[in-house]
């Protein structure tokens, strides 16, 4: 049985984060790593990669460190669909095929129970299908009583939602051939050709069977999902301090912290799992990390930076500082001051901005979004749910309040002036004040 990874997609919602989600490191390692390791244990080893131009070196370079699979590449050359990535590697599919999703999060659990479905009855397709409580913007699937598929709803509007179902992919075709004559007749108009070729498939008689799936299942569709794919990671990891890392007799490590090769931990600097540091960063003098805080490699949190909650990429650098609640892509910088706020006065849900559209994020406590290669001055303050495009730069004393577009920098209006002084400052209230310090 082959499985297809369907990596060839781009993440619009994500910006500014522009680094394909596959490729988002948690602990040190890549998501699709953890994907294909999954995939292995369930059993799965025969594997078809379907990549684009932009990720295909970086995924090889992956795959090739993971032992005991076959895999075989394709590249899709645009970012089409479902569709066409499977069309991209028809010549591979025959029989037996899983789809899968390697953005999405989930236990092993889950492709084993499809697996096992898929010997205990005859079906032509076996769909995952996992409840949830609050808006999905993904498929809904509308089932019979037999639990099996009439309908799939790709994206509704919130609020018409035709069940609480959603569709995750990891499906599993008993006949790719059958799959893939469906989806040359299916015709729409939509981004949906996958979806309208099961559609299709049910109408003309074919049994689809949903398999209920209830164990841990994160999709990263907007940046913050990238905040509970972290927390997935920290909660699962066991503590652990590499022997070449330089931790002061002085700082507080607690909890379940992970601190990589060559990290330095200086003078009285705290750090309060869940938290990851990675390889040869370095933690200043009286710098605080807490609350499921991911700093990725050769970072410098320097001295008096508090990280709070927060996902950091490779190559940052802090310096006194305030970062929470916040995701910050590779080789990012903040100025000493600066302070990425991430609580709004009335309390109330912070809204991001994606396409055109005020998205609720869910979240009371959010700060920036910043994308790789983006700087600010000193005492910059950016306000909640800010994206910084980037390449871009928020100068001195600037109070950011909306989104700054990739490679643009933002300065503070010259508002300076020069008079005569005309205060006379007296010794004798200095004196004063100075006998009174001396009581204390």
């Amino acid at each position: 049985m082959k499985a297809v990874l369907l990596c060839g997609g781009i993440g619009k919602r994500m910006f500014p984060i522009t680094e394909d989600k596959l490729l988002l490191n948690f602990l040190g390692k890549p998501l699709l790593r953890y994907q294909i390791e999954k995939m292995k244990e369930a059993g799965l080893n025969d594997l078809v990669v379907v990549a684009n131009p932009q990720n295909v070196a970086s995924i090889e370079g992956i795959v090739n460190e993971v032992a005991g699979i076959r895999t075989r590449f394709v590249v899709q050359e645009k970012a089409l669909g479902i569709a066409n990535a499977l069309e991209t590697a028809e010549r591979f599919l025959k029989g037996e095929v899983v789809i899968v999703n390697p953005n999405d999060i989930f236990e092993t659990s889950a492709l084993t129970g499809l697996l096992g479905s898929s010997r205990r009855a005859t079906a032509a397709a076996y769909l995952v299908g996992y409840q949830v409580k609050d808006y999905f913007p993904g498929g809904y699937l509308v089932t019979n009583k037999r639990n099996e598929l009439k309908r799939i709803v790709e994206k509704p509007p919130r609020g018409e939602e035709p069940s609480n179902l959603v569709n995750i992919l990891l499906h599993l075709h008993t006949e790719a051939v059958d799959l893939m004559k469906y989806v040359g007749k299916a015709q729409t108009s939509r981004d949906d050709v996958y979806e309208c070729a099961l559609d299709l498939m049910v109408a003309e008689g074919h049994k689809i069977k949903i398999v209920p799936y209830r164990d841990f299942w994160k999709a990263i569709k907007y940046p913050w999902h990238i905040f509970g794919a972290a927390r997935y990671f920290l909660d699962r990891c066991e503590p652990r301090i590499s022997p070449s890392a330089q931790i002061s007799s002085k700082a507080v490590v607690e909890g379940r912290v992970i601190i990589e090769d060559n990290v330095r931990v200086l003078e009285n600097a705290v750090i309060r799992g869940p938290a990851y540091i990675g390889a040869k960063s370095i933690i200043g003098n009286g710098a605080l990390i807490r609350d499921y805080s991911h700093i990725g490699r050769n970072c410098v949190v320097g001295y008096c930076t508090e990280v709070k909650g927060s996902y950091i990429g490779d190559g940052c650098w802090f310096h006194s500082s305030y970062v929470g609640d916040s995701i910050i892509d590779d080789n990012c910088s903040l100025a000493a001051g600066t302070v990425l706020a991430n609580f709004r006065f009335d309390e109330k849900n912070i809204k991001v901005n994606v396409g055109g559209e005020s998205i609720d994020t869910g979240l009371d406590k959010f700060g920036a979004i910043m994308g790789s290669d983006s700087k600010t001055g000193i005492n910059a303050s950016i306000m909640p749910g800010v994206r910084i495009g980037p390449g871009s730069s928020v100068g001195s004393h600037v109070c950011l309040m909306k989104d700054l577009p990739p490679d643009k920098m933002v300065l503070m209006e010259p508002r300076y002036r020069v008079l005569d002084r005309s205060v006379t400052l007296g010794d004798n209230k200095k004196a004063d004040l100075m006998k009174k310090l001396e009581k204390l």
